[in-house]
């Protein structure tokens, strides 16, 4: 979708003209009534995506969409609009809610009259209740992406609740699921074991348990993972996203072992010790991008790691416990193997109240392989630190010191800087496609 600034609707009506095999249109935020003509021009359109309602619900009975329509996502839409979806419900292969003001009631009345749907997108506020509908009404679903609801300002759902008892009957009851990536605000391990069982087409997992509830019902969730990936022999990618006590050293080693296929993987607030890690790494033969964030192991430890993960070629780490100067990782220094450090630092941002706090930025690691050495698209502010390619026990320190006074082992680009410096949320990012 390409964002414009200035989007007249004739000029959608014109290019639905001269395109009459025309299937997908994505826009941004557009009054629906201003689209009356662009939908009875493009006959053939499949997919659509955007606009907004504005006006009074009894206005929008005239609104009539393409008859091939498949694949919706009606930006900003109530119940009141559902006159507008329901004529064609049967047929929606594609559902995208996550930006529709529904509550829990109103995604079941939907979704129970999509009985074709193959990928749905919403936010948790879609509830225990609405994932029991989905299992129920939508056998063909093969991708589920449950965003937490929160995100976006002015669309909090008080509501919104996903835990074990939605996943049980979203595994018993999607048995074609592929991909499935969900915020949930409790969860056990029986219920991780329930898609291990059902789920063996799945492809993409993706979990991330949320804060909200100070007690979860069943920590830690070792024995759920296990059951899990030796279930899910068709894994290539995994998220599994909990908090400090969700899963031990144990756990971490299943992973490990479990994980043949997987190559792509990020974990948060695992593992106990470095002996975890090590473990951990003994497995994973497979693995070539790993991400972590909120892990309490040493240097020392993850560049052992990343010596015994023979096919890694991307690492991210993000809190960790870092030494004064990074010394200890040059035990995984290698022909072209690049290591990017940001040291750990203070900031000061407004909180709700308009107030100034301080808030600690831990240390990152950004660790990967390049032919062509490493980047040069770093902050003039930082100090670089870069590895001859061919010599792996031996390193050129350049300083570029500037106001700030930094460790000298640094070398950042600037794109993993600017995510970092508006705010960027990991939470946000294990749901990128």
């Amino acid at each position: 979708m390409t964002d414009l600034a200035k989007v007249r609707y004739e000029d959608l009506e014109l290019i639905a003209r001269n395109c009459r095999s025309l299937i997908s249109v994505k826009i941004s935020d557009r009054e629906i009534l201003e689209l009356l003509g662009f939908f009875r021009i493009a006959t053939a359109l499949e997919e659509f995506c955007g606009g907004s309602f504005n006006e009074q619900p009894e206005d929008y009975s005239a609104v009539s969409l393409p008859p091939k329509l498949c694949r919706l996502g009606l930006s900003y839409m109530g119940k009141n609009e559902f006159p507008i979806v329901f004529p064609f419900a049967s047929q929606l292969k594609k559902l995208d809610l996550l930006y529709a003001l529904l509550d829990t009631d109103d995604h079941c009345m939907l979704i129970q009259r999509c009985p074709s749907l193959e990928v749905l997108e919403t936010r948790n506020v879609i509830g225990d209740r609405g994932l029991e509908v989905l299992a129920q009404s939508c056998k063909r679903l093969k991708r589920l992406r449950i965003e937490r609801g929160a995100d976006e300002q002015g669309m909090d759902d008080e509501q919104g609740l996903v835990s074990q008892r939605g996943l049980i009957a979203l595994a018993q009851g999607c048995l074609e699921l592929e991909y499935l990536a969900v915020y949930v605000s409790d969860v056990t391990n029986a219920s991780l074991e329930y898609i291990g069982s059902y789920s063996k087409n799945l492809c993409d997992f993706r979990l991330v348990l949320l804060d909200r509830e100070e007690r979860i019902t069943d920590l830690p969730l070792d024995h759920g993972v296990q059951a899990l990936l030796r279930g899910c022999e068709k894994l290539r990618r995994f998220a599994f996203y909990v908090r400090p006590g969700g899963l031990t050293d144990v756990g971490l080693s299943y992973i490990g072992k479990y994980s043949q296929n997987v190559r792509w993987m990020l974990l948060g607030s695992v593992g106990e010790t470095d002996a975890g890690l090590l473990e951990f790494a003994k497995g994973c033969p497979s693995l070539q991008k790993l991400e972590m964030r909120g892990c309490i192991f040493s240097e020392r430890a993850l560049a052992d790691a990343v010596l015994q993960l023979t096919s890694l070629r991307y690492l991210w780490v993000q809190g960790y416990r870092a030494s004064s100067n990074g010394s200890d990782l040059m035990a995984m220094a290698r022909p072209f193997w690049n290591i990017e450090l940001i040291p750990a630092r203070r900031g000061s941002v407004h909180n709700a109240l308009g107030e100034t706090v301080i808030v600690e930025h831990p240390a990152h690691i950004l660790a990967y392989y390049s032919l062509a050495g490493p980047r040069t698209d770093f902050p003039i502010l930082l100090s670089l630190w870069m590895q001859k390619p061919l010599s792996p026990r031996r390193a050129v320190y350049t300083t570029l010191q500037r106001s700030l006074s930094l460790p000298r082992l640094v070398y950042i680009s600037c794109s993993v800087f600017s995510l970092l410096m508006r705010g960027f949320s990991i939470l946000n990012y294990i749901f990128l496609p």
